[in-house]
């Protein structure tokens, strides 16, 4: 049975003070966390702090929000899988909507980032979603293909074990407008489908996709509700320690079923 995994992505939130005073407060909420994994991509100037904050409790992994393809060279700006992996980090987000929308990331480059955080032992969270425009002219699935088969490029049997995937509508981020778990459904089946055609069935079912966009402790039980949704990749909801909380609460009591 796959693990559940709740992520929350502070995008560029938090200095490394308020990280660790969020760490505080979560954990006097939340001293233990059990039957899922629960994941915080801060800042790179918070993770160090952070991963201090934390230690105490093995559920929480740390991980982060980008990294570069090259382990170190004239890149400025920029960060590697190395030095990601010496100050703790488990995991990092590859190809998120905000980078491919804002920074102009092909899924050439996505690919790049997801084989060096292989290559680093880190397991890369691959974004893919598509845009209001692409859902409305129904090219949804066009989309979700050419991104998870360009960025997964390369990746053996045993690399596809370390990936995960989240599935992030990008109309749905930040806008307050979740996709609804019958529209999130279809796509995450997709995603299983054609992770299938290129690990076979066993990598098909150990596959972990979370859904991504608008994610709340109010809906959240709906999406886990669905046997095909893994966890969720949380944004604003994931700021406030108090909402972050609950809705993990949520998480850990919710069951899925079969959706049709």
């Amino acid at each position: 049975m796959r693990t559940r995994f709740i992520v929350g992505n502070w995008k560029m939130n938090k200095t490394a003070t308020e990280a660790v005073d969020f760490a505080h407060r979560l954990t006097q909420e939340l001293p233990s966390v059990e039957g899922i994994q629960v994941g915080f991509t801060p800042p790179f100037t918070a993770l160090h702090a952070t991963r201090g904050a934390l230690a105490s409790n093995p559920a929480f992994l740390l991980g982060a929000q980008n990294l570069h393809w090259e382990e170190k060279g004239a890149f400025t700006g920029e960060v590697s899988g190395p030095m990601l992996k010496d100050l703790g980090c488990e995991f990092v987000l590859v190809g998120h909507s905000e980078r491919r929308q804002y920074f102009g990331e092909q899924d050439t480059w996505t690919n790049r980032k997801v084989l060096a955080a292989l290559r680093h032992g880190l397991m890369p969270i691959l974004c893919v979603g598509e845009t209001l425009q692409e859902r409305d002219s129904e090219h949804t699935d066009a989309v979700i293909e050419r991104q998870l088969r360009a960025g997964l490029a390369g990746v053996d049997g045993p690399g596809l074990a370390a990936v995960t995937i989240a599935y992030e509508p990008v109309w749905a981020i930040g806008t307050g407008r979740a996709a609804t778990p019958q529209q999130a459904v279809p796509v995450h089946r997709k995603i299983r489908s054609i992770v299938g055609e290129l690990g076979g069935p066993d990598a098909a079912r150990r596959l972990r996709i979370l859904y991504g966009g608008s994610v709340t402790p109010k809906n959240i039980a709906d999406f886990l509700s669905c046997e095909e949704i893994d966890g969720a990749l949380v944004g604003g909801a994931c700021l406030d320690p108090l909402s972050f909380a609950t809705l993990i609460k949520v998480a850990i009591g919710s069951h899925p079923t079969t959706a049709s």
